[in-house]
Order: C-alpha cells, then sequence, then structure tokens
C-alpha cells in the first residue's frame, strides 16, 4: 500500500510540486514499480485536500518528465519500459550479423524485449550538405535513404534515417525493405565493404512534432539524437545514420581504452 506524506502549506514550494515530489519518489525508490498504476484524481484529492487542479498540474508534471503515461480511460501509469542497455562497443560486432541479427535485435532481445521494425521507407534522393560532407560524395550523386521506426514490445523507442551512397548499395538488399539477414552492414560487407570503425556523435533535445507524433510521446519527453558513421576498412565513409531515441527508454554504454 503506498503511504503519502502530507502537503506543507507553510511551504514556499506549491502544493502541486510538493504532490509531485512526493509521487516522484515513491517511483524512484520503486514503491510505485514500472506499470503500476498510480492512486486515482478522486484518491489524491481526497488525501490532500486539495483542488482537482493541483492534482492534474502534480500529473502533469511527472509526464513531462516521462516517468508516467497516461491511458485513456484507465489512469496514470508508471512509465512501464525500462531502458534498453546498449552497448556501443558490441551492439556492431560482426558475430551478431553471422547470426543474421541487426544490431537493434541484439540490443533489445539482450534487454528482455521484442524487436520490431515497422514504417519503412526506401529512396533515392540527392544528398543534402551535411551528408555529401559526411559520406563524400557529390551533391549531384544519389544516396539511398532508408527510414524507419524501431518498437520493443510493440512500444516507439526509436526512429533511424540512413544515407549510403548508391554506388554501394546498388544490386544489394539495400535498397528493398527487407535488407535480409544482418541487415544494413551485412550486406555491405558482401559488397566489399568490410567495416573498421563507427563515429558517434550524441545530443539531447526535445523532439519535434512529428517525432513525437512517430515515437507516441506525451508533452514535454525529452530525445536522444545519435548521429553514426559507418568507415570500411579503406576509410571510406558507407553510411551516415540519424537515430532519435526515446531518452527514457535507454542506457548508453561506451567503453574506451585509457590511453
Amino acid at each position: 500500500m503506498l503511504q503519502l506524506g502530507q502537503i506543507d502549506r507553510a511551504d514556499d514550494k506549491p502544493p502541486y510540486r510538493q504532490i509531485a515530489g512526493m509521487l516522484r519518489a515513491a517511483i524512484i525508490h520503486n514503491q510505485l514499480p514500472p506499470g503500476e498504476r498510480l492512486p486515482s484524481e478522486a484518491e489524491l484529492i481526497e488525501h490532500f485536500g486539495v483542488a482537482r487542479m493541483t492534482v492534474r498540474q502534480a500529473m502533469h508534471e511527472l509526464r513531462s518528465e516521462g516517468l508516467v503515461i497516461s491511458q485513456h480511460g484507465r489512469g496514470v501509469f508508471v512509465r512501464p519500459t525500462p531502458p534498453i542497455h546498449r552497448l556501443a562497443s558490441d551492439r556492431f560486432a560482426r558475430k551478431h550479423r553471422a547470426e543474421g541479427k541487426a544490431a537493434f535485435t541484439v540490443e533489445a532481445e539482450k534487454s528482455g524485449y521484442s524487436p520490431q521494425v515497422d514504417n519503412i521507407v526506401v529512396n533515392r534522393q540527392k544528398p543534402n550538405s551535411f551528408v555529401a560532407e559526411r559520406l563524400k560524395v557529390s551533391p549531384n550523386d544519389d544516396v539511398v535513404v532508408r527510414s524507419r521506426r524501431y518498437l520493443a514490445n510493440g512500444r516507439p523507442v526509436e526512429t533511424a534515417v540512413s544515407f549510403i551512397p548508391a554506388a554501394f548499395a546498388e544490386g544489394t538488399k539495400i535498397e528493398q525493405a527487407d535488407t535480409g539477414p544482418g541487415g544494413i552492414y551485412a550486406r555491405l560487407e558482401e559488397n566489399n565493404h568490410a567495416l573498421s570503425r563507427f563515429t558517434e556523435e550524441v545530443g539531447a533535445r526535445m523532439p519535434t512534432p512529428e517525432e513525437r507524433r512517430q515515437l507516441e510521446l506525451e508533452q514535454g519527453v525529452p530525445v536522444l539524437t545519435v548521429l553514426r558513421t559507418a568507415y570500411d576498412t579503406n576509410d571510406i565513409a558507407v553510411e551516415v545514420c540519424d537515430t532519435v531515441k526515446v531518452a527514457s527508454a535507454y542506457l548508453l554504454e561506451y567503453e574506451f581504452p585509457a590511453r
């Protein structure tokens, strides 16, 4: 049974923030575990002796932090998806491609989730100046653009857009919706572009309206951005991948030597 204190009327902190603070602490200390329903509006109003708007402001604050989600007709629940553990030093290992698994499949399964990919769109475009510079191609050259959305247990957690020089993708399944076992990188390696290294730039921001729609995010939930460039053994850039991840759905781990 969840035990909540009372608001302090002498405190300078508004009552809704005090209520949000108590519920936040209960979530952080696992008194309200992932997937658990929070007390109803009526229960919180009765317990704290506040107006309905005060409780709704408290819920809004928790939603804006990505801690809870609302389900129409059912109530407010602690966000049920714990982080997907993304280990950068292992996710692109050749052994996984040999087993026919792409990177997202590996990390989702290791974290206990069922992976899924949808909203796949593949076409050819002229690269913008940023992509052209990264791939060392001319703005007049074609690149294959692959956009898709990743889901864990049916819940959207990431979108990704890959840009591959058309010369490297031509004649391969990279230009098809289903790239086959091992994904894009397996097809590049089959096409004489053995991968050697990756660079990643990680950032954080608020999502655009379209990203909120695709990732089914509530107002105020941030995203992580990871911009990756893949290089082959000749140090030629073979792919630029722009990913947007639900911040609360991922734990990013990087390993590097001390030099």
